[in-house]
């Protein structure tokens, strides 16, 4: 029941806001399910990818959609996805949590401040 709950809470957000699910998926996977970074890191990606299909197909029927500029980001975060996934298999745990910890600081002040 906990993973259906996060699921929805990502959903939601991921569609309201337009934030990538891992934003809410991770933290929630390491502190509500008890998952370790690594599995909690791949279970959201995949989990995203339902996400991302999902929202984008009532926003494409709404006619919300950029396709073409949704190539020129997407692709290019494929590629970078397929070298992050890559490179957080050698990077310690430690390093990742704190990284992590720190790019979601860093975006919440950012958020604040504008």
């Amino acid at each position: 029941m906990r993973l259906v709950a996060i699921g929805a809470a990502a959903g939601l957000f991921s569609a309201l806001f337009g934030v990538g699910g891992g934003i809410v998926i991770v933290p929630l996977l390491l502190l509500a399910a008890g998952y370790a970074e690594r599995p909690a890191t791949g279970t959201s990606l995949a989990a995203i990818g339902i996400t991302a299909l999902a929202g984008t197909t009532l926003y494409a029927f709404e006619g919300n959609v950029d396709v073409a500029y949704a190539a020129l980001v997407g692709l290019p975060a494929a590629a970078g996805a397929i070298a992050g996934a890559s490179l957080q298999q050698r990077v310690p745990v430690r390093a990742l949590t704190f990284a992590f910890s720190s790019l979601l600081t860093g975006v919440g002040i950012w958020l604040i401040a504008t």
